[in-house]
Order: structure tokens, then C-alpha cells, then sequence
């Protein structure tokens, strides 16, 4: 199914948001993730189906200094 993440089209297997971050390789990543503009905390990510043309935002934080 294709999907975008962060803005980019991508072709993923997965059918909840967190088995794609696991195909994305981002299973044991600190992140902050969104679908179609609405927060998905990482408790509700196994709950959260796809679909085809989702939008999903992924945000890692950063250290500054």
C-alpha cells in the first residue's frame, strides 16, 4: 500500500502505524507520530490502521546546544 511519510511517497506492507514504523526500522526509536494531522501516542500506535494515501508524520527530537 502506498503511503506518505514525511512527505515522501513510500510502499509499505504494514496495516497499523506501528508495524510500518517497524518495517520503517523504527521500532525501539524515540519519535512523536501523527496520521492525516492527528496525534498518535506510542500506546495507541498498534490500534491505528492505514490506508492507502495516509499521511504520516514522524518527528524525532534533537539535541541543541
Amino acid at each position: 500500500m502506498r503511503i506518505e511519510v514525511n512527505g515522501k511517497p513510500q510502499d509499505i506492507q504494514a496495516r497499523t502505524l506501528a508495524e510500518a514504523l517497524a518495517e520503517l526500522g523504527l521500532t525501539d526509536a524515540v519519535l512523536a507520530t501523527a496520521v492525516n494531522g492527528c496525534f498518535v501516542s506510542s500506546t495507541e500506535r498498534d490500534e491505528i490502521p492505514l490506508q492507502y494515501g495516509d499521511r504520516v508524520e514522524i518527528v524525532m527530537p534533537m539535541q541543541g546546544g
